[in-house]
């Protein structure tokens, strides 16, 4: 099983000197081969291979203008090429959006093979470097001199702070202990999650709580000069701000996913169209400062690492119309309609914990029938409108060529 650890770094002046300029020489293979492959493929109409961009990178290492490529370390280059590389092949296959161009603003990072750093007694010395570099390890329960890493991924974040990440091959823990309980949980905006067992978690809004400040930083920023050093202040406070709704909310997508996976044998939620719920421009901040996709993929590694069981069921499955109690299918039932009585068995319902509980017996009911499946895709729409079927819950993209620049 691979397992990342991520902790703080704190280079000297000369490291400092050594991984910025790897930085900027890493954003400017990116950058050009970016472009020389978009000119392939729209003046050529071919396609570039990870064999030629190499060919081209040594290439481009021979010539006077960017000799200086060879000062810094190759194997962040060879990976920068490699990155790229499968970004393409993901876009191409429909699972990625087309690559885009790296800015010198952004948050930068560079990758480290087994061939470019050594790390001994728990010290860590990249290649170019004379010295170790000087990390905190917060991970009490691992022993940082027996760590075994297979790449190092060395972060600055435009606040400033810089990161270094270890990547290491572990061996797969062993399943807790049985839960002897099933939950299903639905996803909102008011409320961030609800349980079937009525326990209601509340939206933090971290985002919101931060808005009226990093809209007055941002007014101010305005203001100043373009280059000027206040600027860079506050572009910086202002980086320094995103981080830390960044952090809250991490935080608290991980201290509900581990007690989620913690608590229940089988976890079923429901597969949002996330990408298709942003562009309701009246909830699309506030859904995304949700994290409902963070949420997921934390659930789905955590359930896999444990040995739980998670659920995704379709979208299309109406839970929120279906009573829970009878199975009646309410033909209509608004957004502010919050809970309704059921016309055939007259229990009333709770619109999001009737939801949940739904949400639970269709993951039970496709855990029964596909046991090594958490797809979800076997639970079927109801109602007058014929189902879809899991691999056209969406429309596919058009990939007939590159976007134009």
């Amino acid at each position: 099983m691979r397992t990342a650890y991520k902790c703080r770094a704190y280079p000297t002046p000369q490291q400092a000197a050594v991984l910025n300029r790897t930085f900027g020489c890493v954003r400017l293979v990116w950058n050009k081969t970016l472009a020389e492959r978009h000119r392939a493929f729209h003046v050529e109409g071919r396609r570039t291979s990870y064999k030629e961009t190499d060919a081209a990178l040594t290439a481009w290492k021979r010539t006077e203008d960017l000799a200086f490529l060879s000062e810094v370390s190759s194997v962040p280059l060879q990976q920068t090429l490699r990155h790229q590389h499968t970004a393409f092949a993901n876009f191409f296959a429909g699972r990625a959006r087309y690559p885009r161009f790296k800015n010198r603003n952004s948050r930068q990072s560079a990758h480290y093979t087994r061939s470019a750093f050594r790390m001994r007694d728990g010290k860590l010395t990249l290649a170019k470097t004379d010295s170790p570099l000087e990390l905190v390890w917060s991970f009490s329960d691992i022993d940082v001199t027996t760590l075994n890493p297979t790449m190092v991924v060395i972060s600055r974040d435009p606040d400033g702070r810089w990161y270094v990440t270890f990547a290491v091959d572990a061996d797969t823990p062993e399943p807790v202990k049985p839960a002897r309980h099933d939950i299903g949980v639905d996803l909102g905006v008011k409320d961030f999650a609800v349980t079937s067992d009525g326990q209601r978690i509340a939206n933090p809004k971290h985002l919101e709580r931060k808005a009226r400040n990093l809209a007055r930083y941002q007014r101010r920023m305005a203001r100043k000069q373009p280059g000027s050093n206040n600027r860079r202040k506050l572009k910086a406070k202002i980086a320094r701000a995103h981080r830390k709704v960044r952090n809250a909310r991490a935080d608290f997508l991980h201290r509900l996913s581990t007690n989620l996976v913690r608590q229940a044998d089988l976890i079923a939620i429901e597969d949002l169209n996330v990408a298709g719920m942003v562009k309701n421009r009246c909830l699309a901040k506030a859904i995304s400062d949700c994290g409902w996709g963070e949420f997921r993929r934390q659930l789905e590694y955590k359930s896999a690492r444990d040995g739980r069981h998670l659920v995704v069921v379709d979208r299309w499955y109406p839970s929120s119309k279906t009573c829970s109690n009878c199975g009646h299918l309410l033909a209509e039932l608004s957004l502010s309609t919050r809970a309704w009585t059921c016309p055939a068995c007259r229990t009333r319902h709770d619109r999001d914990i009737n939801a949940a509980k739904n949400i639970l017996a269709a993951g039970r009911a496709v855990a029964r029938d596909n046991p090594g499946d958490a797809c979800g895709a076997g639970v079927s729409r109801q109602g007058s409108s014929l189902p879809q079927s899991a691999v056209k819950q969406e429309t596919p993209p058009v990939r007939a060529g590159l976007p134009l620049l």
